[in-house]
């Protein structure tokens, strides 16, 4: 019981636990609300509660953190993502605001810049078009921002494998296992063929989807397929493998045309009126 007496006068910490992408982590004070309280003492309570989280942002940089944190946390929340890539997210920006690359560059962009290449470090995938369907920031922010954590920070970010949106993008169109099997067998045709490097990757598997659902007579339509990948038809009609389609080359189709052709005449039998404006104007 001594003991107990002992520990029970000790100073311990208490609270909720601590946010680690807060501007400032650890134990906040927080000036509440009462109904008990009248007159001016309520008042004097009112002006120390506007003092106290004017005094929390202490400087610019806290306060862009705070906005870009904020941002974050939205994006997350929009796009169904964990937070453990809402924190990674977070200090991905703080470490890019301690390189000083925020300078000219827009505070939304760094933030959906930092989700979107969290995203590509852990293996998930996300495409720029659903980041900007979200976010404050558009297309061109996003990349300049993308780019700078890449060149800068150096980010362990490889190519996108197309395999990675196939189950996704079966699941928004509904379409059967079987299905999803062969695109993503025809994903791996390609690559090993080389012949995905250079190409939409989302594009890539949509065109996967499409053949396979063509294969197993399963209603799909491009219009369909390109929409859930964000692309247009004609990237799935292009030459690529998914489409199990290429362009024969150039020499081989203009021979069969000739061979469709009828047997052309002889030089001694072409027009004579041809061949003495070609002597005259040899003159």
């Amino acid at each position: 019981m001594a003991v107990l007496r002992g520990r029970r006068h000790r100073a311990c910490p208490d609270g909720g636990a601590t946010d680690p992408v807060a501007p400032r982590p650890g134990l906040s004070t927080e000036i509440g609300r009462s109904t008990r309280v009248k007159g001016r003492k309520r008042r004097q309570l009112a002006r120390l509660r506007r003092e106290h989280n004017r005094a929390q942002v202490r400087s610019k940089r806290e306060r862009n953190q705070v906005y870009a944190f904020t941002e974050i946390r939205r994006i997350v929340g929009s796009l169904d993502l964990s937070d453990a890539i809402r924190d990674r997210a977070c200090v991905l920006f703080e470490s890019a605001q301690e390189a000083d690359l925020l300078r000219g560059r827009s505070l939304e962009g760094f933030a959906a810049a930092g989700v979107y290449a969290t995203c590509r470090t852990e293996g998930l995938a996300r495409t720029v078009e659903e980041l900007c369907a979200v976010a404050r920031a558009d297309e061109s922010e996003l990349r300049a921002a993308y780019d700078a954590l890449n060149r800068e920070l150096g980010l362990p970010t490889g190519p996108i494998d197309p395999r990675e949106y196939v189950p996704r993008f079966a699941t928004e169109l509904e379409l059967p296992t079987t299905v999803r099997k062969r695109a993503e067998e025809l994903v791996d045709e390609a690559r090993d063929r080389g012949l995905v490097a250079g190409r939409n990757p989302a594009g890539v598997a949509a065109a996967c989807l499409y053949t396979a659902a063509g294969e197993r007579d399963v209603d799909l339509t491009q219009a369909e397929a390109a929409d859930v990948a964000d692309v247009t038809p004609v990237t799935l009609r292009g030459p690529t493998p998914a489409c199990r389609t290429e362009r024969r080359p150039r020499a081989t189709r203009r021979r069969r045309r000739q061979g469709n052709r009828a047997p052309s005449d002889g030089p001694a039998d072409r027009p004579a009126g041809r061949s003495r404006r070609r002597r005259s104007r040899g003159r």
